[in-house]
């Protein structure tokens, strides 16, 4: 396979759009991107976009063949991608494998959605169609209940005191408030404390109200291209060195499983023995935190922590910068925000702003050589891992 970087990144400011259509929105982060990359419009071959909700939020299908059109990127194949939350990084993962193939040598890959516009009420009802519809969703089954039920199976599972994963959890949701007051692209830039968290209104027990990401409007973007070409635009590509994706079906299936997701530990480790890489390599990892039990759940699954410890390492300061691996500092789904279509290619954007020493200096990983995504679509059905390095 060639090898294959990330040399344009362009992205939204996440909260709040009301003004701005999905189109407008994608093409504020795509223009951007391009121009980083000092290619134009009509150098992109393909355009593979991530969007889950345009139908509901604004009407608005194929929003992906407008939005080529609406960049001057006339007549490219465009496709749209749905996989939950984790839609944008499946257009990432195959944009890197068209390239790899050789069959293109310029893609532009993103997401764009318009949750936060849609209130809170239908916002809920339309994610939860992400898990199984005619089964969990009737039974009360949102996403705040299923990571509610999560927490108490991982309290259970590990024997932690239900009080003492509350503070953990509390921990995690403080340090991603405190990396995202830093990011001018995050949707809630606030300081947060533990004393805040633990006494704000209970939304799915034991899960809080600052447990939970927001519903946010939002668009990145990515321009990917050959190796060749990469040296030729910029010298400080970021290379794609590995990629995983898996599957589950409905989240009764993998009760056996559980509170662990068996697709995101093959998805890992599918990235992992891509790139040739461990665990312990990662320097920072940008992981789906949209509830904080996610958090932690997510570092197990990826091998930074031992099952059933990973609150203490929090607590301990081993997640923040400097301990030991970085989790989430872009300020997470939690801070940053979750326009779910988007997530996926804001993770990349973080990822390889960090690896070229580009982010601010209160949330900067010093000399990060190595990051990784993890975007989890629904309630583990869809999971999609990428590894990125510094090419200089």
């Amino acid at each position: 396979m060639r090898k294959v970087a990330v040399v344009g990144i362009g992205e939204t400011k996440f909260g709040p759009a009301q003004d701005k259509t999905s189109v407008e929105l994608f093409a504020e982060a795509a223009m951007e991107a391009m121009t980083g990359s000092n290619l134009k419009p009509k150098d992109m071959q393909a355009l593979f976009l991530g969007n889950v909700l345009g139908d509901f939020s604004e009407g608005q299908g194929m929003v992906q063949a407008f939005a080529a059109e609406n960049i001057g990127c006339y007549n490219i194949p465009a496709n749209r991608y749905e996989g939950a939350c984790a839609s944008a990084s499946m257009a990432v993962r195959d944009a890197f494998m068209w390239i790899a193939s050789g069959f293109y040598d310029v893609v532009l890959a993103g997401g764009v959605e318009r949750a936060a516009t849609m209130g809170t009420a239908m916002a809920t009802r339309t994610f939860a169609m992400f898990s199984d519809s005619h089964y969990e969703y009737p039974a009360g089954i949102t996403f705040p209940a299923l990571f509610a039920m999560l927490a108490h199976l991982y309290a259970a599972k590990y024997g932690i005191p239900l009080e003492k994963l509350k503070e953990q959890m509390a921990t995690v949701s403080v340090q991603s408030y405190r990396y995202g007051m830093f990011n001018p692209k995050g949707h809630l830039r606030k300081e947060v404390d533990v004393a805040a968290v633990l006494n704000s209104f209970m939304v799915s027990t034991p899960l809080q109200l600052h447990d939970c990401c927001p519903f946010s409007d939002g668009a990145a973007a990515l321009v990917l291209t050959t190796e060749e070409i990469a040296r030729k635009l910029t010298d400080k590509p970021v290379f794609i060195t590995g990629v995983g994706q898996a599957s589950s079906g409905p989240l009764v299936s993998q009760r056996d499983y559980l509170p662990r997701l068996k697709a995101r530990e093959i998805s890992a480790q599918r990235a992992y023995e891509m790139a040739g890489l461990k665990p312990e390599d990662i320097d920072f990892c940008e992981l789906h935190d949209c509830f904080s039990i996610a958090s932690l759940i997510a570092a197990e699954g990826l091998g930074f922590f031992d099952y059933g410890t990973s609150g203490e390492a929090w607590m301990k300061g081993e997640a923040a910068i400097g301990g030991k691996i970085a989790i989430n500092p872009s300020g997470g789904l939690k801070s940053k925000g979750h326009p779910i279509g988007a997530t996926g290619a804001g993770q990349v954007y973080e990822v390889t702003k960090q690896l070229r020493g580009e982010v601010e200096p209160e949330r900067m990983v010093e000399g990060a050589r190595i990051g990784m995504t993890d975007t989890l679509g629904g309630d583990g059905g869809t999971l999609v891992n990428i590894i990125l390095q510094r090419g200089w």
